[in-house]
């Protein structure tokens, strides 16, 4: 398959060759990788009566059953089984399944041989899944590992037009051991770009992120759409420039249009010109981060994957029948490049509404398959019985875009709770919202209470007006790791 040398190479290449590598990475890894060194995986084909020697392509993944964090968050909290995901070699493995090229190399290679098998093998570093469980999942890399993702975020950056050596990136992803701050991190490392983290507002603080800008006077920013525009935001008051801004990236959460255009008008009053800002779409279990090419209107053009690191499936969430190129669906996941913890056929829980398309892209002329934009997570959806009758499901991500789209709201909160503390009462919603300067507070609530109806068949019990320093409060934008947006306050 393809080296990280032949980037360029891979990204002109023809569908059907595309494919065609795909297959070839996706049996070698099988065969000589997963099956051998994955004890749970190992059991998940003897289970399935699938014979690795028998595996012919990716069309074979529809053989097998799906991953889900369920099993993964069962395997690490049970002693015996918590490094079932993570490969781990043995000589006896290597001598029963490996090529005999391959094993002549490693006994002709000597100590050197044996030193890249540590190095592609042994675990060196952790990331954690946040927010979705109750429990953060552990996900170890190895030295292998930590240079795909470089790779990976290279790619990138490639893809995002951060390309000359004069970039001067600014990380404003929340220093934590998640991956989108060490991700960012990584790429710099790999092309060489200067990367400068604040650690977001818990630990530089907006005021001292700002600061950073001044001396720094940066040409990209990367960071989550909360924190990133409440940041713009406040440069505005404080008088920062933002004049040699190109490109800011955004990932963790989903950027509708409207907040796109409120932070293009933050940037503007900051003296930048032409600003490219793109989304990204990444999780812990992959280990990878993928993005949009930018477009000239700044619409969201699908993320562009890397075939020859990862297979994508999109799968009908109610049968997990896999449903045809275009077709909406929930995202499967299955590495072919992994070491240390790795997943096959992982449901993502995330509903993508257009699926994947293969071809030529009509923004950047990559012919790399693209997962279309509009991304749903079916975990962010909370019943909420506002009637005694039955319960109507919300989507909380659907709110918090149309919250994010209206020009008049500079900043929101959703808060979820039963009437009177009585677990056995009706849902209760409120909106909090912090408007705009000089908004007409009447009329935004009532245009708050009918776009959320419209949007999710929801109307909120209450909405209450709060001034914008309190609502950061609220949010925990200067103190939490992440912003609040969302809080259930229902009793358990």
């Amino acid at each position: 398959m393809a080296r990280p040398s032949s980037w360029s190479t891979l990204s002109q290449t023809s569908v059907s060759e595309l494919r065609r590598l795909q297959d070839e990475q996706f049996v070698r890894y099988v065969r000589e990788e997963l099956y051998p060194f994955s004890r749970h995986y190992r059991r998940v084909f003897d289970e399935a009566g699938l014979d690795p020697r028998r595996v012919r392509g990716v069309a074979d993944l529809a053989r097998l059953p799906f991953t889900t964090k369920q099993d993964l968050l069962r395997a690490q909290t049970t002693p015996e089984n918590r490094y079932d995901f993570v490969l781990q070699p043995s000589p006896e493995l290597i001598k029963a399944h490996w090529p005999f090229a391959r094993k002549l190399a490693l006994v002709l290679g000597g100590a050197g041989a044996r030193e890249t098998l540590r190095y592609r093998y042994t675990p060196n570093f952790l990331t954690f899944t946040t927010g979705r469980s109750s429990e953060p999942v552990g996900f170890a890399y190895t030295p292998h590992d930590l240079d795909v993702l470089s790779e990976g975020i290279a790619r990138m950056f490639d893809i995002v037009n951060v390309v000359t050596p004069q970039e001067r990136i600014v990380n404003l992803f929340p220093f934590a051991p998640h991956l989108a701050f060490w991700a960012v991190t990584l790429g710099g490392f790999k092309t060489g770009r200067l990367v400068v983290p604040s650690g977001g507002g818990k630990v530089m603080g907006t005021d001292g992120s700002l600061r950073l800008f001044d001396r720094l006077s940066p040409t990209a920013i990367v960071g989550t759409p909360g924190f990133t525009y409440h940041l713009l935001r406040r440069g505005n008051e404080l008088g920062t420039s933002f004049q040699n801004v190109r490109t800011v990236v955004l990932g963790a959460e989903k950027t509708p249009p409207g907040l796109k255009e409120k932070m293009l008008e933050c940037l503007r009053a900051g003296g930048a010109k032409d600003v490219k800002i793109v989304g990204t779409y990444g999780f812990t279990e992959a280990r990878m981060a993928w993005a949009e090419c930018p477009t000239a209107d700044n619409s969201s053009s699908g993320y562009h994957l890397y075939p020859d690191l990862a297979v994508f499936e999109v799968v009908d969430p109610a049968t997990g029948e896999v449903l045809p190129d275009g077709e909406t669906g929930e995202i499967v996941f299955t590495t072919i490049s992994g070491h240390g913890t790795c997943v096959l056929r992982y449901r993502t829980g995330d509903v993508c509404v257009g699926g994947i398309q293969w071809g030529v892209c009509p923004h950047c002329g990559r012919t790399l398959p693209r997962i279309a934009s509009e991304l749903r997570r079916a975990s962010e959806k909370h019943a909420l019985s506002l009637t005694k009758i039955k319960g109507t499901l919300v989507d909380l991500s659907q709110m918090g875009s149309t919250l994010m789209e209206m020009r008049e709201v500079e900043e929101w909160q959703v808060v979820i709770s039963k009437r009177n503390d009585d677990p056995f009462e009706v849902d209760q919603l409120e909106v909090r919202v912090a408007p705009r300067k000089g908004a007409d507070v009447d009329k935004l609530t009532r245009d708050i209470h009918t776009r959320l109806l419209n949007a999710t068949e929801v109307a909120p019990n209450k909405i209450s007006v709060h001034a914008l320093d309190e609502m950061l409060a609220l949010l925990g934008m200067e103190t939490a790791m992440k912003e609040q947006r969302y809080l259930d306050r229902r009793p358990k």
